[in-house]
């Protein structure tokens, strides 16, 4: 009994030691900076290729050709400056600013935004708390890959701290996504978070597994996306073929429901996972791996080289990715008052800050963190009442349309202005999207399901362009059955629109 009372006391040194762990505040502010310049990189190499390749992965001579100097296309990107608008709110509420005041914020702000960031900015705009702006009932992209991409900021300030970039995750993310949506975001964070102190990307792709629930469909797909790793370390081509076959078939998202565009958060975090699994901690190798996935190919890389430019800090990333940093260092990022080397300092505050609230210290010129272990948040899914089964063109014969509904060419929305013009369909299925475009002259209509009013919907474009592709109205959840949607156009004007157009594509019916 003495001698392993003796044991457990000799043991006591290295258990205090473990509870804790330093990092020099020069090599927090380099991986900070190398973090931050990773984002900007991975974003300008991919922009080229955006969407342009979808359920294919990129031809090798279909590359966009790299200079350093082509980092200046970072600074009007929104993979950038929606996450410094976020960070912006930290800086001005503390670091216990509510998911109230993210979304004041977003309400407020004047950039393009596509997507979850859209429909919440709209939802916000029309009287939806920001507690709910983000999710499936006033937001048909709650799974959309928004937050994830607008996520980094939580990471490189938040070192070795997983469950405080969860909490400021869940607080920000909810304004424009839910579930996945979220769990994007803290997936990325939290690879961040790991980033500090970890120089394996196969770990610190773990460690952001480890912070979202095991059972999401997000964290199944990082699971198998790591087995298929261990079973073939080098052939990240095989992996991909895999993601595709077993996930890229449920892409909620109007714009991309059964076709091959997929802005679904989980399948672009996986090609994020693809490119750190596979890139050997190599920048060149992971951007183009990141990047020749396809889909949503300047964020994926931005984040890949964002969480690789954090394990390695900026005096280890090779030349010729971030010399074209240095002579635009001092410009600022469109739509904020930030610039790379501000926005280096203000990250390096909060990080600082962060690690003070958790219990930590700063030390001299060393940040004492106390240890964190990764804890997965809790499990919210809204996605489980069926999948995208078939889009109804509004060509369809199924369609009754009442009133002058005009079309240029099959292929073009049915519009009209007129009171009381009615378009009507039923179909079989457990939840719709009524899919349709924003108009800067949008105006109102009745929307109906099952003989019942469920209230009045408009059209309207906040950024005065229109918009395709969008949710005119959704309703998820429905018994399975028969049902029957019909709007009836009011010829009212929205307060901000030049018009009181409405217009329709068609029908997505889930089952």
């Amino acid at each position: 009994m003495n001698r392993l009372f003796l044991l457990a006391l000799a043991a006591l040194p290295l258990l205090a030691q473990s509870s804790q762990r330093s990092i020099s505040m020069a090599d927090l502010r380099d991986r900070i900076r190398g973090g931050w310049a990773g984002q900007m990189f991975g974003v300008s190499y991919g922009a080229p290729t955006e969407f342009r390749y979808n359920e294919v992965i990129i031809p090798v001579d279909k590359l966009p050709k790299w200079s350093p100097e082509k980092v200046d296309n970072s600074l009007n990107q929104d993979d950038l400056y929606v996450d410094m608008t976020f960070a912006q709110v930290l800086d001005e509420k503390g670091l216990n600013a509510t998911t109230e005041d993210f979304g004041a914020m977003f309400k407020d702000s004047k950039y393009a935004l596509w997507h979850a960031n859209l429909a919440a900015r709209r939802a916000l705009r029309r009287g939806v708390p920001a507690t709910l702006s983000g999710t499936p009932k006033y937001n048909v992209h709650a799974n959309d890959i928004d937050f994830q991409i607008e996520a980094d900021f939580i990471g490189l300030m938040t070192p070795g701290l997983p469950q405080a970039a969860n909490d400021i995750a869940w607080r920000a993310g909810r304004v424009m996504n839910y579930g996945d949506g979220i769990y994007g975001g803290m997936f990325v964070g939290c690879m961040y978070a790991a980033a500090f102190f970890e120089s394996d990307p196969h770990r610190v792709v773990e460690a952001g597994l480890q912070c979202i629930p095991a059972k999401s469909p997000y964290g199944q797909l990082i699971a198998d996306l790591l087995v298929w790793h261990k079973q073939d370390p080098r052939n990240w081509e095989t992996a991909w073929q895999q993601i595709e076959k077993k996930w890229n078939r449920r892409e909620p998202c109007p714009a991309g429901a059964m076709r091959p565009f997929n802005i679904d958060a989980k399948i672009n975090g996986a090609y994020i996972a693809l490119g750190l699994l596979y890139g050997d901690a190599d920048m060149t190798k992971t951007i183009e791996i990141s990047t020749r996935a396809g889909q949503d190919s300047d964020c994926n890389p931005s984040s890949a080289a964002g969480v690789l430019g954090t394990m390695l800090g900026w005096n280890k990333i090779p030349d010729q990715w971030k010399s074209g940093i240095p002579p635009l260092a001092d410009r600022k990022f469109a739509y904020t008052n930030q610039t790379f080397n501000t926005i280096v300092d203000s990250t390096v505050k909060r990080a600082v800050a962060v690690v003070q609230k958790a219990g930590g210290r700063v030390d001299g010129e060393k940040l004492i963190i106390p240890f964190q272990a990764p804890k997965a948040a809790k499990l919210e899914l809204w996605d489980d009442y069926g999948s995208p089964a078939e889009n109804i063109e509004v060509t369809d014969a199924r369609w009754k349309f009442t009133g002058a509904w005009a079309s240029n060419d099959k292929a073009a929305p049915r519009i009209t202005d007129e009171k009381n013009a009615v378009a009507e369909i039923s179909f079989e299925g457990t939840g719709f999207i009524a899919v349709g475009p924003y108009l800067s002259n949008g105006g109102f209509a009745e929307a109906w399901l099952d003989g019942r009013k469920i209230g009045n919907v408009d059209v309207c474009s906040d950024e005065k362009a229109n918009k395709g592709g969008e949710s005119v109205f959704h309703q998820f959840h429905l018994k399975p059955g028969k049902h029957t949607v019909r709007l009836v156009v009011l010829g009212v004007k929205h307060d901000d629109s030049a018009g009181a157009k409405v217009g329709l594509s068609g029908l997505l019916v889930f089952r």
